[in-house]
């Protein structure tokens, strides 16, 4: 009976979920806010709690997370990354000063303490690499100039991840000071050294596992990247970044191979994984911090825009170009609800489970939005703008600018202007 009750539940979860992705793809959103809301039906004071099949989606949500990061990091070859972490570190640094610093803030000024803003600091600087790279695709823009600066800025938060989340979860293990700077030696010692193996000996492991039977590679691949990842968890350094390292060092044969026969199991178990998420947040807990949450979107909105402007300008694009990179970073996903879900299990904070579900609610839709309209947006604005007049020149010092040269928001036709870094191609999934 017991099982026949779990096979009747959790066939339900499936069942909604996938027509809940229909219902995503008929509005032309993400299905993540749907499946948080799923959880959020199902879970602790919802309409439906689960009576038997909850310790099956908490796995399933595990590995859920391991596959996001191990697809993720199948997206770029080590020279990628060193390659992005020489062009683009100053992006980095404005993307984390605009983005991190004000969650940090938000977190102090609630009173929650140093530990929670060190969380919610990260929950509103990652952009969600997942939303994006759909909605850019749904757009038709990953041939787009501007499309390579939005992936570099991803490829450098997904770098920054392999380095917060063993810290963060040293910090939220809550050990004493020696132990926590051994704990946190370690765990960066071994990300370090799977950073190294995979720069270094990519190619020979991606030898090793690739297999003409996709059965074999399909049991090869995930086998190793769960082992690595349990593995990476035991040294404290987070499965998400065992996961990722290990998709990084896969590339040729190999990667080509493993996304189309992983792909439905990673959307498979993220769907279980947002619905766990949702699962463990009350919804009664959720509108005591709307008001925050509404807030930090707000500001997360703006400051992406900026900071997408601001590396697109210093890539040398036209102003229409800027505005689309900034846009399309806005959307906020897999990554704060990992690492809200770390802070949950650790109880650091009881409301940063629900102000980070409530955040990526609001951001995953308004991202969506305003990856498609901020560009046509800030157009129509400058089209707004009352002429200047003649003699003019917008600024002490400066000259007019020469008849027929624009300085409002460009089009798809402009050409590259400016005299920032050559914006570096980006080639896609291996």
């Amino acid at each position: 009976m017991h099982s026949a009750v779990f096979l009747m539940e959790f066939g339900g979860i499936l069942l909604g979920l996938g027509l809940l992705g229909r219902l995503a793809g008929w509005l032309s959103l993400s299905p993540v806010p749907l499946y948080l809301l799923a959880g959020l039906a199902f879970g602790k004071g919802g309409l439906l709690p689960l009576a038997t099949s909850e310790e099956f989606v908490t796995v399933g949500a595990e590995i859920g997370v391991v596959l996001l990061l191990f697809m993720l990091g199948l997206e770029y070859s080590p020279g990628e990354l060193v390659t992005n972490l020489r062009t683009h570190c100053a992006d980095g640094v404005v993307d984390f000063a605009l983005n991190a610093l004000p969650g940090a803030a938000a977190a102090l000024l609630l009173g929650w303490g140093a530990l929670a803003a060190v969380v919610l600091a990260a929950v509103t600087w990652i952009s969600s690499s997942g939303v994006i790279a759909k909605v850019l695709a749904d757009l038709g823009r990953l041939g787009d100039p501007e499309t390579s600066v939005v992936l570099s800025i991803l490829v450098l938060e997904d770098l920054a991840m392999a380095v917060y989340l063993p810290i963060a979860t040293a910090l939220l293990a809550g050990v004493g000071l020696l132990a926590g700077g051994v704990a946190l030696a370690v765990a960066l010692s071994a990300a370090g050294a799977v950073l190294f193996l995979a720069v270094r000996f990519g190619r020979a492991i991606s030898r090793f596992v690739s297999s003409d039977d996709p059965e074999k590679l399909l049991l090869v691949v995930l086998g190793l990247t769960l082992l690595v990842a349990g593995a990476a968890q035991q040294l404290r350094v987070s499965a998400a970044v065992g996961a990722f390292l290990v998709g990084i060092a896969l590339s040729g044969e190999a990667a080509h191979g493993s996304h189309p026969l992983l792909a439905p199991l990673r959307d498979l178990f993220a769907a279980v994984f947002f619905v766990f998420f949702g699962l463990h947040t009350d919804p009664a807990s959720i509108p005591p911090v709307l008001l925050p949450a509404l807030a930090l979107a707000a500001a997360g909105t703006l400051t992406k825009i900026a900071t997408g402007y601001w590396a697109a300008r210093r890539a040398g694009l036209p102003a229409g170009g800027r505005w689309r990179a900034g846009g399309a970073l806005v959307a906020r996903g897999e990554f704060s609800i990992v690492i809200a879900g770390l802070a949950l299990t650790a109880g650091v904070q009881p409301a940063l489970g629900p102000l980070a579900t409530a955040y990526v609610l609001l951001l995953v839709v308004i991202g969506t939005l305003a990856a498609r309209y901020t560009e046509p947006v800030a157009r129509r604005l400058a089209r707004r703008r009352p002429p200047r007049p003649p003699g003019d020149s917008g600024g002490a010092g400066r000259p007019s600018p020469p008849p027929g040269v624009g300085t409002g928001v460009g089009t798809e036709g402009e050409g590259i202007k400016g005299s920032g870094p050559p914006c570096r191609g980006w080639r896609g999934p291996r």
